[in-house]
C-alpha cells in the first residue's frame, strides 16, 4: 500500500469556507508540511494545480533539497502545456531529486478557468489533446525522436537531450470517471485515481478501466483521492467532521454548487451528487462522510472514525484492487501527524512512524544522560 499526502498550495486552515483559523500559503509552512510527509514515511504528496494555486513544478522543485525520500505528484496540463516542454521539465525534475518525481496527468473540469488560460476547448477535445500529448510526451522520455503530425501538435524532430532519471519514465497517473479519461488510461496510465466513492461504485470503475486496459494489452494500477478525519474513537472523529464545517453558512454552500455545476467534470458531477448541496445524510457509505464536498471542489469526501476504522475500510478498498491512497486532512501539518501515528501501525506500508527512532523519552523529550 501506497500512502501518499497532500501539499496545500492553496492555503490551509482548520476549518472549511472559513478564515477562521486560516494560514497562507507559504514557503516555510510548505517546507514544514513536506518535510512532516518525508520523515513520517509517507511515500510521497499531491500537489494541486490551478489557478487558484501556487505553481506546482515551481513548489516542487523548491522542496527537492528540503527533503530526501518523498516523492512528488506533479501535474502536467495537456493544452496548457507542449509535451515537448512538459518532456524538458519531467525529466530535469526526476533528474534533480533523484527520481522522486510522479507525473498527474489533468485535462481540467472548468470551462471558466480553462477560459482564462485561453484554452476554448470541449470535454470530448480537451481528451483528444491529452492522447496526443501523451503520446509524444512517452516517446521523448523514452529517449525516442518524435516525428508527429496530429489534429492538435505537429512535432518535427523533437528529442529530450537529457533523459529521466526513472526508466522509461516516472509513472502517470489520472484522475477521472469519464469514458475518455478510461479510454487514455487504457494506451497510456500506469496508476488510474478515483476519488473517494461507495465501494460498490469504486469496484464497478475498476472493473470497467480493466475491460479496456485489457483491450490494449496493458494492466493498470489503482488509486483513490480521500481525505481523512481520524481521532482515538469513533465518537470524536465525527465530532471533528461537524467542527470542520461549522463556520459554513447555507448561502456559502449555495454559491460553491452553482461555481461546481458548471464543471463539465463527469468527477465533479459525480461528487457533487453524493452531498446533493446539503447538510443532510452526508454520511453516504459506511464512514464515508461527504462533508468536504459542501465547499470544495475536487475530492469531496472524507473517511472519518476511530483509527481501526479508517484503516479497515482503507483495507477493504484495497481488496478492491486500490494500491495507492492519496489522503489529506484539515490542517494538513497536524494531521499528516495524526493519521501516521494512527493508521500507519495499523496499515503495511514500507515505513512506519518512529521506526528510525531508538528510544524514545515517555516524556516525548529527549532523555538526559
Amino acid at each position: 500500500m501506497n500512502v501518499l499526502w497532500f501539499l496545500p498550495t492553496h492555503g490551509d486552515g482548520r476549518y472549511l469556507g472559513s478564515t477562521v483559523g486560516g494560514r497562507p500559503v507559504t514557503y516555510a509552512y510548505l517546507k514544514q508540511v513536506a518535510q512532516a510527509v518525508d520523515q513520517l514515511g509517507y511515500y510521497g504528496a499531491l500537489l494541486p494545480t490551478g489557478s487558484n494555486c501556487e505553481d506546482s513544478w515551481i513548489t516542487a522543485a523548491s522542496l527537492i533539497s528540503e527533503t530526501e525520500r518523498m516523492k512528488f505528484l506533479v501535474a502536467v496540463r495537456p493544452g496548457l502545456m507542449l509535451p515537448t516542454v512538459a518532456a524538458r521539465m519531467a525529466a530535469t525534475l526526476d533528474r534533480l531529486s533523484e527520481g522522486r518525481l510522479l507525473v498527474n496527468v489533468v485535462t481540467g473540469g472548468d470551462p471558466v478557468e480553462l477560459a482564462g488560460d485561453g484554452v476554448h476547448v470541449n470535454h470530448a477535445e480537451r481528451y483528444e489533446i491529452t492522447k496526443e500529448f501523451l503520446h509524444v510526451w512517452r516517446q521523448l522520455m523514452d529517449g525516442r525522436k518524435v516525428q508527429f503530425q496530429g489534429q492538435h501538435y505537429d512535432i518535427k524532430e523533437g528529442q529530450l537531450k537529457f533523459p529521466p532519471k526513472q526508466k522509461p519514465y516516472p509513472a502517470l497517473y489520472i484522475g477521472g470517471s469519464s469514458e475518455a479519461a478510461m479510454e487514455i488510461t487504457a494506451e497510456h496510465i500506469d496508476v488510474f485515481l478515483t476519488w473517494g466513492e461507495s465501494q460498490e461504485q469504486v469496484a464497478k470503475k475498476i472493473a470497467k478501466v480493466k475491460e479496456y486496459a485489457a483491450a490494449t494489452g496493458r494492466t493498470v494500477r489503482f488509486g483513490i483521492r480521500l481525505h481523512v478525519i481520524v481521532r482515538e474513537t469513533e465518537e470524536k472523529a465525527w465530532e471533528a467532521a461537524e467542527e470542520l464545517i461549522q463556520y459554513i453558512r447555507d448561502e456559502d454552500i449555495e454559491a460553491a454548487q452553482k461555481v461546481f455545476s458548471r464543471f463539465d467534470s463527469v468527477g465533479q458531477k459525480r461528487m457533487s451528487s453524493l452531498n446533493k448541496g446539503s447538510r443532510e445524510s452526508l454520511e453516504v457509505s459506511p464512514n464515508l462522510w461527504a462533508g468536504v464536498g459542501l465547499v470544495r471542489g475536487g475530492a469531496g469526501t472524507a473517511l472519518v472514525g476511530s483509527p481501526e476504522i479508517v484503516a479497515a475500510r482503507m483495507k477493504e478498498y484495497e481488496q478492491l484492487g486500490i494500491e495507492t491512497f492519496i489522503l489529506s486532512g484539515y490542517p494538513h501539518l497536524e494531521e499528516a501527524y495524526r493519521f501516521a501515528e494512527l493508521v500507519f501501525p495499523l496499515l503495511e506500508v514500507s515505513k512506519k512512524v518512529g521506526e528510525d527512532t531508538q528510544w524514545l523519552s515517555p516524556f516525548g523529550g529527549i532523555a538526559a544522560r
